[in-house]
């Protein structure tokens, strides 16, 4: 299977730097042209599904890319960013001034402890690798389309190509950009990674 993944385009919240997490953010102009142009570079792949996490920045960019071909997009949850709680909404400033101790700890060792009625990054990993599985089982020989979100796609990378958890922030994953994956039944291979090449052509 040919993994295509991208990740949404930009919303009103990353430019601000706030944490989005799993509230509904939708895509602003600048994010809306971007899913434009990366559907523009995906028209003459030969795509056999889309599959998106229900949030509309990601579902609205997999709509833009769909155009161009004749499938239906498959919404799944499980594709969704990493629940940030309470405290979604907030930056890096605010997060860390609103409960310090716990900020501190979460920083440490996301793995394992979760912001305010947020999810942890095993869970995540684990509810994203839950969604890999059954796409590679369904799809073996196609080429498959994934629309998500940064630390979705992170976690996504880190756990196929058996990088450990903890160093999944060094996979860089740019708002509309295209990474690709080669799946085989006992390996994954990186044939590309974060390509915003179609941003050069406006």
């Amino acid at each position: 299977m040919k993994l295509l993944l991208t990740r949404h385009g930009q919303t009103d919240w990353n430019i601000a730097g706030r944490y989005q997490g799993q509230s509904d953010v939708p895509l602003n102009q600048t994010g809306q042209t971007q899913a434009a142009q990366i559907a523009k570079r995906l028209s003459t792949e030969t795509i056999h599904a889309i599959y998106t996490s229900d949030l509309s920045r990601a579902a609205n960019t997999a709509q833009a890319i769909v155009d161009f071909h004749q499938l239906e997009i498959k919404k799944d949850s499980r594709l969704r960013e990493l629940s940030f709680g309470d405290w979604e909404g907030m930056t890096y400033k605010e997060m860390s001034a609103h409960s310090p101790d716990l900020f501190s700890k979460w920083m440490t060792d996301s793995m394992n402890i979760s912001t305010p009625n947020g999810e942890t990054l095993t869970q995540l990993a684990a509810r994203v690798k839950s969604a890999f599985d059954q796409i590679k089982d369904d799809h073996k020989d196609q080429t498959v389309l994934v629309v998500s979100h940064s630390g979705a796609l992170q976690s996504l990378l880190a756990v196929t190509l058996g990088v450990d958890l903890n160093r999944y922030w060094q996979f860089r994953v740019s708002q509309a950009s295209l990474s690709e994956l080669i799946v085989q039944e006992d390996a994954v291979t990186l044939n590309l990674l974060n390509d915003v090449s179609h941003f050069q052509a406006t």
